[in-house]
């Protein structure tokens, strides 16, 4: 099948009443997906894993969704560089020439000092408006097309309790979970009904959502979470999902360590007074996907973060990804191309690539200067955030000399 790159929305616009028919939540464009599936079985109560507490007066109902979430709130001032938004001038960096492999080999994952005990039940307010509550989470299954979520419950700590994840989640904790989204787009309801989930966390950029339906008619507490991918939303998406976890604390101790990685980063990128203009492009060779991301695509946000100038949005287009045109490429006019690294490998490395028609006839092209990046990291989004960031401005500036 194609590969899909969803616009990420806001919630409202993407959610029905949850009583609606399967045929409205199927016709939920950037979401709705054809995929087979049967009657889902409720959670079991059995598993010797659970870990939780009661509380006698629930507390006020956690936001899946809030300003922050979406990212309209400004990046935490302890999280930002010191002094200038930029960072601070390093001299003696000597942009790198040719094809770049950001290293992310050396990457980890940043997790809670100590495994911490939910204080269960909790009432979150999903991003559909529905009151979910959450009174086990001893199999959790965590499924969103970037790897986002699976990502922040590893980082909370609770990464042993999760039985199910998306494909996107490529880092080594994850590896033990059962994969539920065998196409990484579409999910698969066997699947998940086969691990007994206690509860399920998504947002609407995979589905379709009739599935998350399904599951909930049966009693398994689904949550929707923001779908945004920002800077600034991580701080209250690892809130956010900590609440609604029981594990209030382990987020406040997760945005520390994150924070302190993002600081690492963004003091380390230097002031340019001519940016690089990079164009992210997303490129499926394989399924005949060629796009060029703009604004909200996630990519802007990055290279943004890198001290860069995101070429999709200078030049104004309106959509997180287009389809690419050699026109609107060669007009654009590139200093460099980021792809991800399984893209870049799907149209044969970067000989396959200037090959595309528009691709020799800009700077990048001609300079063959192409920063590839993991899959599973760029768009994230997630704890691991600010070492990305580190590993990205090292392929677009060089390391000081």
């Amino acid at each position: 099948m194609n590969f899909v790159v969803p616009q990420s929305p806001a919630p409202a616009s993407r959610f029905g009443h949850r009583k609606r028919a399967a045929a409205l939540l199927a016709s939920v464009t950037a979401a709705a997906w054809l995929v087979s599936g049967c009657a889902p079985t409720a959670p079991g109560s059995g598993d010797v894993t659970s870990v939780q507490t009661s509380a006698a007066q629930p507390a006020d109902p956690v936001a899946a969704c809030t300003e922050g979430t979406a990212g309209k709130l400004p990046l935490p001032a302890d999280w930002q560089a010191p002094g200038t938004a930029a960072g601070t001038k390093k001299a003696g960096n000597t942009a790198p020439t040719g094809p770049q492999t950001a290293n992310t080999a050396a990457i980890t994952l940043p997790i809670v000092a100590a495994k911490p005990v939910p204080a269960l039940p909790t009432t979150v307010t999903s991003c559909d408006q529905a009151e979910v509550e959450v009174t086990d989470v001893s199999r959790i299954v965590t499924i969103d097309l970037n790897g986002t979520l699976t990502e922040i419950v590893h980082g909370l700590g609770l990464g042993a309790n999760v039985v199910g994840r998306d494909r996107a989640a490529d880092f080594p904790q994850a590896a033990n979970a059962t994969v539920v989204t065998p196409t990484g787009h579409d999910l698969n309801a066997e699947a998940i009904t086969a691990l007994n989930p206690s509860v399920v966390l998504t947002d609407t950029t995979i589905g379709p959502l009739e599935v998350q339906e399904q599951l909930r008619a049966v009693g398994i507490p689904v949550i929707f979470f923001d779908p945004s991918r920002t800077l600034p939303g991580i701080n209250h998406q690892i809130n956010a999902v900590a609440a609604a976890l029981g594990v209030p604390a382990a987020g406040v101790e997760l945005n520390k360590l994150v924070g302190a990685d993002m600081v690492a980063a963004l003091s380390m990128v230097p002031e340019d007074s001519t940016p690089t203009r990079v164009a992210f492009l997303y490129v499926r060779g394989t399924a005949g996907v060629y796009l060029m991301a703009g604004p909200g695509s996630g990519a802007d946000d990055m290279i943004k973060a890198v001290g860069a100038t995101d070429v999709g949005t200078e030049i104004g287009l309106k959509m997180p990804f287009t389809q690419l045109t050699s026109e609107a490429l060669i007009k654009a006019a590139p200093d460099a191309l980021l792809l991800m690294t399984g893209g870049l490998e799907s149209v044969g490395g970067v000989d396959g690539l200037v090959k595309i028609q528009g691709i020799a006839q800009t700077p990048a092209g001609t300079n063959r200067r192409v920063i590839d990046v993991a899959d599973g990291t760029l768009l994230s989004f997630g704890p691991r955030t600010g070492q990305i960031i580190k590993a990205l401005s090292l392929a677009v500036h060089g390391a000081p000399e």
